[in-house]
């Protein structure tokens, strides 16, 4: 990730009068397919959007499911490689749908903000009409660059999402950028790096409640992002503080990640 935003870096100064999103500065599509954990029940599903295909997996638990989570992941790797985030969840009771975005694993065409955000509502219309989803309680879980998708499709389906999951909050995709810039640009990217959707905009409008994750020995997001959307958040919420890497709390502690998440679905009306 450090590599691609240097590079961000450098052509931003080039475009410094210029406005642009470089969106594809904050994708890192993977296409290696890892092994599926073979006690999870997997379908895997194709949907075809314009001119390509999504690919995504219905994973379902082994007894009626308590709810249905709707899972965007991070700027790397693709839906195989967050298994272990998932794994938890379904065990627990949870029925999870896990999407790749454009470019990622078996999915076709090329990542954007846009076609991500777009995508992600068809995949939530989709989901909405299998037989399996209607009359459960959906929850919206983004990780790291998917907590974007997540929190803009919450405040655009208001009562449909029951919940919000966002762990390792990114405030913005300019803030990010930001982030990993040195002192002397910060200025010129908040300036210039234009975005079509932002969570700590979109979280304002949001409703339901949300559970933020992060810990503050993050170096991908820094902590102070998920200060700031949680801060703007005007519904229920609750900010679960781990120790460890980037989107490692279902590793270090699934049994308190777990809790956290189970209280959330309780609160939830």
């Amino acid at each position: 990730m450090k590599k691609g935003f240097f590079l961000l870096t450098v052509l931003l100064l080039i475009s410094q009068f210029l406005k642009a999103q470089f969106d594809d500065k904050f994708y890192f599509p993977n296409k290696t397919w890892k092994p599926l954990d073979s006690s999870l029940r997997v379908e895997e599903v194709n949907l075809p959007v314009d001119s390509v295909i999504l690919n995504g997996l219905f994973i379902t638990p082994a007894g009626s499911p308590k709810a249905t989570i709707l899972f965007f992941h991070g700027a790397g790797g693709n839906v195989t490689s967050y298994q272990y985030m998932i794994k938890p969840l379904v065990l627990a009771g949870f029925q999870v749908f896990m999407i790749d975005f454009r470019g990622y694993g078996k999915s076709t065409g090329k990542p954007s903000h846009i076609n991500i955000a777009a995508d992600g509502q068809r995949v939530l219309d989709y989901l909405l009409e299998r037989k399996e989803v209607k009359g459960t309680k959906l929850l919206l879980f983004g990780a790291s660059v998917g907590t974007q998708v997540a929190v803009k499709l919450a405040r655009d389906n208001g009562a449909k999402v029951t919940a919000l999951i966002l762990d390792g909050t990114v405030s913005s995709f300019t803030d990010l950028a930001a982030a990993y810039a040195p002192a002397e640009q910060k200025d010129m990217i908040r300036q210039f790096l234009t975005v079509p959707y932002a969570a700590k905009t979109d979280i304002t409008f949001i409703k339901a409640p949300v559970l933020f994750v992060h810990s503050k020995e993050d170096r991908e997001v820094p902590y102070e992002q998920v200060e700031t959307v949680y801060n703007a958040a005007p519904a229920a919420k609750t900010l679960y503080v781990y120790s460890g890497a980037h989107l490692a709390a279902m590793k270090t502690n699934a049994d308190e990640y777990m809790r956290h998440i189970q209280q959330l679905l309780d609160a939830a009306h």
